[in-house]
C-alpha cells in the first residue's frame, strides 16, 4: 500500500452531538483503497455513529468527508450509494418471503417492456453470487430457507451489485455459527481480491484479525488507536478499547515506526 496512494475515504476532525449528549468529537478515519479496516470500540465509542455519517443517514455537525480526495456533503443514503459507499445492517434487510435472486435485485429488477425480466435478473444474480464464490442451491430458493451464514453472502451480493468501492459490514458474524462464520470472512477475502475496500464494525477481534489489514479504536466518541494488523496484537487492541486516550493515541504509521 503506497503511503502516497489517495485514501478512497477520508473523514476529518467529524464532529456529532444528540442534544446534549457528544457522540464523536474530531474523530479522524482515512479506508485505502482494498484495504480491510476494523472499526472497534465499546458500545458507546461511536462507530455506528461515523458510519452513518458516512452512509448519509446522519449529518455531521462540522468536520470533512472527501471520497477519492473530493469533498463531499451526502445529503441522503442515495447521495453515498452514488459515491460508491454500502453498508450492510446486522439484521442483513433481506425479505424471507422471496429468493435469492429476488433479493438481489430487490427494488430493481430489470424489465422487459412493463414485466420483470426474470431470465436477466436469475442470470444476473448466479453471476454475482459466482464472483464471490457463494454457493446457494438455487438463485430461486427462499431466503428464509437459507442459514445465517448464506443469508449474510446474499445480502453482501446484493450491495456488491451496486458495485460499490467501499462496504461497510455492521457485526456481520454476531449472530453466526462457527461454520457460517468461516464462509462468510471466505467470502469477505473474496471481496479484498476484487479491490473492494470494507470496514467491518466488530466486537469480534478474531475476525478482524483473520481477514484485517488495519484495526482502528474509538472510545467514547474520540480516536484512541490506529494500528497495522501485522504490528499490533489483539492484546494491545484490548487495552486501547479499555484503557486508550486521546493523549496517547497513535496513528498506525507512527506506531508502525516504532516498533
Amino acid at each position: 500500500m503506497s503511503e502516497t496512494e489517495t485514501p478512497i475515504v477520508e473523514m476529518r476532525n467529524i464532529c456529532k452531538a444528540f442534544g446534549a449528549v457528544r457522540a464523536l468529537h474530531n474523530v479522524n478515519f482515512r479506508l485505502m483503497p482494498g484495504e480491510v479496516l476494523g472499526l472497534v470500540g465499546d458500545n458507546s465509542a461511536g462507530k455506528s455513529t461515523l458510519m452513518k455519517i458516512l452512509t448519509g443517514a446522519y449529518h455531521r455537525d462540522s468536520g470533512d468527508v472527501l471520497v477519492s480526495g473530493a469533498a463531499t456533503q451526502f445529503r441522503s443514503p442515495q447521495d453515498s450509494r452514488d459515491s460508491g459507499i454500502e453498508m450492510i445492517y446486522q439484521d442483513f434487510a433481506l425479505c424471507g418471503n422471496m429468493d435469492v435472486g429476488q433479493n438481489i435485485f430487490l427494488g430493481r429488477w430489470p424489465r422487459r417492456g412493463l414485466f420483470v425480466d426474470k431470465k436477466r435478473m436469475y442470470s444476473d444474480a448466479e453471476a454475482v453470487l459466482k464472483r464471490l464464490k457463494v454457493d446457494v442451491n438455487s438463485v430461486r430458493q427462499r431466503v428464509e430457507s437459507l442459514s445465517g451464514g448464506r443469508q449474510q453472502s446474499v445480502a453482501i451480493a446484493r450491495a456488491i451489485s451496486f458495485e460499490p468501492q467501499v462496504v461497510i459490514l455492521d457485526e456481520p458474524t454476531a449472530n453466526l455459527s462457527v461454520m457460517a462464520t468461516n464462509e462468510l470472512l471466505r467470502t469477505m477475502q473474496e471481496l479484498k481480491e476484487h479491490g473492494v475496500a470494507q470496514v467491518i464494525i466488530s466486537h469480534r477481534l478474531t475476525d478482524i484479525f483473520e481477514v484485517g489489514d488495519r484495526v482502528m479504536v474509538l472510545k467514547r466518541g474520540e480516536n484512541v488507536g490506529d494500528r497495522y494488523i501485522d504490528h499490533t496484537s489483539e492484546k494491545e487492541v484490548l487495552e486501547l478499547i479499555v484503557e486508550g486516550t486521546p493523549e496517547t493515541a497513535l496513528t498506525a504509521d507512527q506506531a508502525r515506526a516504532a516498533a
